[in-house]
């Protein structure tokens, strides 16, 4: 998978899984890594999907409708390579914490649905339900935040609730943090995430 990896000045710390949204790609959320964590090292990711040219992790039918058997094959492909970048560049490969928006938040909550040991934790930024009517794995000592706008039309309120709920029964500990706004990823949110990560990590 295309990517930029870049060491960080503390071994110690979580390597930042970075994950963009619809048509972005790995240059996207450099910034806001340096607002969670300037000393963590950084792994981020460009989908290997296009959708009328435009970057994603996974295809869908239609918006907010998923290609359920891609994003499985996707959620693998992801972390297979996870493994191999943790060899390559020689980090923790237990101590990944994925910060994704919109499209790279929904990839990010389909690596937890899926895989026990894939993320220690993860910032959301606007997810959705990656899947339904799956059991999901103990997400027992796995943290995560959710940033989601109250007015937000491609992801609703009622989608943040239910994803929380669900990662709430697999035992994983989960914030949630409202904006009244859209779809748009706002600096607010990216303080909350921060100030969350920095109590945990």
């Amino acid at each position: 998978m295309k990517h930029i990896f870049k060491k960080g000045n503390d071994p110690d710390k979580p390597t930042l899984l970075l994950l963009h949204g619809t048509g972005g790609n790995e240059q996207d959320l450099l910034p806001i890594a340096g607002e969670i964590d300037e000393d963590a090292s950084i792994l981020s990711v460009r989908g290997n999907v296009l959708e009328n040219g435009m970057p994603r992790f996974f295809r869908r039918v239609a918006e907010g409708v998923f290609d359920e058997e891609d994003l499985v094959f996707r959620t693998n492909e992801l972390n297979e390579f996870l493994d191999e970048a943790a060899e390559e560049y020689d980090f923790d490969r237990s101590n990944i914490v994925a910060i994704g928006y919109s499209n790279g938040a929904n990839i990010a909550a389909s690596l937890l649905f899926h895989f026990k040991n894939s993320l220690k934790g993860a910032i959301l930024h606007h997810p959705m339900v990656p899947r339904r009517g799956i059991d999901l794995p103990d997400l027992s000592g796995k943290s995560v935040f959710i940033a989601s706008g109250t007015n937000d039309p491609i992801c609703p309120p009622e989608e943040s609730r239910e994803l929380l709920s669900l990662l709430e029964k697999a035992n994983a500990n989960v914030q949630i943090h409202w904006e009244d706004k859209g779809h748009q990823l706002t600096f607010q949110e990216v303080k909350e995430a921060s100030a969350w990560y920095s109590t945990l990590f």
